[in-house]
């Protein structure tokens, strides 16, 4: 059997979810599709300059960038998971020296991955106001909030 998280062992019946971050989520999403486009980047780069360089150091770091993109999504919760986000747009950034399209690649996913942050950061506060206000509302009406 599967071991439970924490958050499963003390759940009890009729208890209310903690709401998800939506900047946890659009962020996790952004390097999501980033771990897709850096592997199949690579398979481009080593594809037109395997004679170049090292066909073992072309995949590797290409896969291992992958897999750090994919594995970043589990610290975002972190105080530094969002700037180790940030290094990793401009690893991406930097690709455009072996394959120029990666520039445009790269600076595209860094403008997305800003927008998810500010974006989810501005929801995660109106989100945290409503709940705060209806919390507010619950305690001065019981007898509404009971029905």
């Amino acid at each position: 059997m599967a071991r439970l998280t924490k958050a499963q062992r003390e759940w009890r019946p009729g208890m209310p979810r903690k709401r998800r971050s939506i900047k946890i989520m659009f962020a996790s999403t952004v390097l999501l599709l980033e771990a897709f486009v850096v592997f199949f980047g690579t398979l481009v780069i080593f594809g037109l300059r395997r004679d170049e360089l090292s066909p073992a150091l072309i995949l590797g770091s290409g896969v291992a960038l992958s897999l750090l993109l994919v594995l970043t999504c589990a610290v975002l919760t972190r105080p530094w998971g969002i700037a180790v986000g940030w290094v990793l747009q401009l690893a991406i950034i930097a690709a455009g020296f072996l394959e120029p399209t990666m520039f445009l690649v790269g600076i595209a996913f860094a403008l997305t991955w800003l927008y998810g942050i500010r974006t989810g950061r501005r929801l995660d506060r109106e989100n945290a106001e409503r709940d705060r206000a209806q919390a507010e509302w619950e305690r001065e009406h019981p007898e509404a909030a009971a029905e």
